[in-house]
């Protein structure tokens, strides 16, 4: 059957030459001033997907780019814009990235993560049918990631193998919301008139027959994907999509156990309940399947072989009263009535219907028609008609006559003894059974009201964050709406939170990994971490986050983080031979205190100037102290007065001073060996160790 392919847009399968030889127009250009684009990876309907090089960022990327002509088509280009905006808005490890978009000259684009590997219908190519097991370990991310997304309020509507990527490494990403649309808005979707958007493989029936799309269609299309994985076929088949869309709409999807007789009765239900045709019947959304899928998963882990108990609580169909099997109704074979049935009951040659019990793999699938239903076949094969003729009752009586009476009686013994047992069968298999009305999206004394009033008993189920329910009303029902149960049994409905959303905790003072696990306890993650100096906030501890604490936000969402790198370091620096004064101002502006010691005489440092500090460098805290000493230059000494006294006596008295002395005579020297003067004179205060001149006369 044709299927709508869409490129792999971020899977990297072995890389495709150009076509006919033929380079490629777009290889080689530099988008946007920052994308060079490399060779072809994929190439759809709409756009091809190249392998590219940010050079901004100086990473690998897959940028999709629109074919040449879309971007005029107003549609198109919006269809686009529309994916880059639905899948920016996700943040999950299993939906693909989307970093960037734009419009360089005419040439639309995304630029998108880069995923090396292969599609899941490689997978299905190569693998199914597959183990219960392995088909859920596949379904299980996608179904996660389609969860996301509804929660943001975003219904994927294109499901499919192609669209699901898995990664060398074995993650698997949803790509390709191209199609993707806000939850509520409105959809052209008819199976004649309008357009069919999707593939018709994985369609849920309300959008070919009614055009309209939520979660729903979502969860119907993962239903039809894990059905092809366990069998290795579509439930679908058709020579042109219009039959496979007519056959979504009017056929339901048979149990996977037709084809792998091995599968538990469990995972038969679990994919009947996503592929139901009546949409109230599914799961409300992907994170409603997902419990299931998680239900349905443990007990394949856990070797469970079948669960009656599961299995009931999965299947959208009626049980039967005595077994427990779902029962499905299907057409019976056109026939007249039998003898003794009313041609009215059924209608003249119209089809009639029979139970048919989905057994356990164990035992082999059967029909059954169960005795009494109007139209059925006579239990006893077809029976002659009665005579045409009556007897006069004045005739004597002889063995003629009691023989003559013995079939009119057989027979109608026979026709009461049947119609007995049918109505027996119609009150313990139909009649006695009560139909569950529909209360989804009633408020809760409504509902109840309305349950009550039919007969049964109303449980509170434990109320769940919805995207599409207001908060107050019915979100699910079990059993749902249409399903046939006891006057007095138990309808759990369960009551919706309203928009899943989680205040941010206060962070402030915690350490990274702390918040990490505070925001995970709330479905929220760490966004962008940034580190700061703080004097205050030790390292490693949150400084604050954006948004603050309180702000409520979507589970999923990113919170960005300030964090600590403790106390920011002040240089000292090196200030000896420096000026004092300026050393002070300089350390002081730092957050530095600044400390002088009592200052010294230096014979090598000028007054004024820092002669020694402690510490002699490195690196401090704002508010530690920084010792300074401060030179006030050399010792002054008084040069004292030795004129008249013996040349000897006056240099003795002049070195013990500390001073060096220089003999020099007077012009009109007479050689008495007397000072006459000295350079310096008496009295002036030289340093200590300067030279003193003594001139003789």
């Amino acid at each position: 059957m044709p299927t709508d392919r869409q490129p792999h847009e971020v899977a990297r399968p072995a890389r495709q030459g150009t076509s006919g030889g033929l380079a490629d127009p777009v290889t080689g250009r530099v988008l946007d001033g920052r994308y060079r684009i490399g060779p072809r990876i994929a190439r759809g309907g709409m756009a091809s997907v190249y392998e590219a090089t940010d050079l901004r960022l100086d990473r690998v990327v897959a940028v999709k780019v629109m074919h040449v002509g879309l971007g005029d088509d107003e549609e198109f280009a919006a269809r686009f814009v529309r994916e880059a905006r639905a899948a920016a808005r996700l943040s999950h490890p299993n939906v693909v990235a989307v970093f960037d978009q734009g419009d360089d000259q005419g040439t639309v684009f995304l630029a998108m993560e880069l995923v090396p590997g292969h599609t899941l219908r490689d997978v299905i190519a190569k693998e199914a049918p597959m183990s219960p097991s392995r088909a859920l370990a596949l379904v299980e991310p996608v179904v996660s990631a389609l969860a996301a997304a509804h929660r943001s309020g975003i219904v994927h509507r294109d499901v499919k193998p192609e669209n699901v990527l898995i990664a060398d490494d074995g993650r698997v990403k949803v790509a390709d919301f191209g199609l993707a649309k806000a939850v509520g808005t409105d959809t052209q979707h008819t199976a004649t008139g309008g357009v069919l958007i999707g593939t018709v493989s994985y369609l849920a029936p309300e959008l070919v027959s009614e055009g309209i799309s939520d979660a729903r269609a979502d969860v119907y299309a993962v239903g039809v994907l894990l059905y092809e994985l366990l069998t290795g076929a579509k439930p679908h088949e058709g020579e042109s999509p219009i039959q496979v869309a007519y056959k979504h709409v009017h056929e339901d999807v048979a149990p996977p156990s037709r084809l792998v007789p091995s599968l538990p009765g469990y995972v038969d239900a679990l994919v009947a309940r996503a592929t139901s045709r009546d949409r109230g019947l599914r799961p409300a959304d992907a994170g409603v399947l997902l419990h299931h899928v998680h239900r349905v998963a443990h007990a394949l882990a856990e070797g469970v072989r079948e669960d009656p108990e599961l299995t009931q609580d999965l299947a959208p169909l009626l049980l039967h009263p005595d077994t427990g099997e779902i029962v499905v109704e299907e057409p019976g074979p056109a026939r007249p009535p039998g003898p003794g049935v009313d041609p009215g009951a059924t209608g003249d040659h119209e089809p009639t219907s029979m139970l048919r019990t989905v057994s356990a793999p164990d035992s082999p699938v059967r029909a059954a028609a169960l005795p009494g239903l109007p139209g059925l076949p006579d239990p006893r094969g077809p029976q002659p008609d009665a005579p045409a003729s009556a007897v006069s009752p004045a005739r004597p009586a002889g063995p003629a006559r009691r023989r003559r009476w013995r079939g009119p009686v057989a027979v109608l013994l026979a026709v009461l003894l049947a119609t007995t047992l049918g109505i027996g069968a119609w009150w313990y298999g139909w009649a006695r059974y009560s139909t569950v009305p529909s209360v989804l999206e009633q408020g809760r004394a409504s509902a109840v009201a309305e349950l009550e009033d039919a007969g049964f008993e109303v449980v509170l189920g434990e109320a769940v964050y919805s995207n599409r329910v207001p908060e107050g009303r019915v979100v699910t029902a079990e059993p749902g709406a249409g399903s046939r149960a006891l006057e007095g049994d138990e309808v759990t409905i369960v009551l919706s939170l309203g928009i899943e959303q989680y205040p941010v905790p206060e962070l402030a003072g915690r350490t990274l990994e702390e918040a990490r696990s505070a925001l995970a306890e709330v479905e929220l993650e760490v966004g962008r971490v940034k580190e700061r100096f703080s004097e205050t906030v030790p390292d490693d501890q949150v400084v604050r986050s954006t948004p603050g604490p309180g702000k409520e936000l979507r589970p999923g969402a990113a919170v960005d983080l300030v964090v600590s790198k403790g106390r920011k370091p002040v240089n000292v620096g090196d200030w000896v031979g420096e000026p004092a004064d300026e050393a002070q101002r300089t350390l002081e502006r730092k957050g530095l205190v600044v400390q002088r010691n009592e200052d010294v005489f230096s014979d090598d440092v000028a007054a004024g100037d820092v002669v020694a500090q402690e510490p002699t460098g490195g690196t401090l805290f704002k508010g530690d102290t920084v010792t300074l000493t401060v030179s006030k230059g050399p010792e002054l000494v008084e040069v004292p007065g030795v004129r008249a006294q013996g040349v000897d006596a006056a240099r003795a008295q002049l070195e013990s001073l500390g001073f060096v002395v220089q003999v020099e005579n007077i012009s009109d020297y007479l050689g008495l060996g007397y000072v006459f003067r000295t350079d310096p004179g008496a009295g002036e205060l030289v340093p200590k160790g300067s030279t003193i001149t003594l001139f003789l006369v």
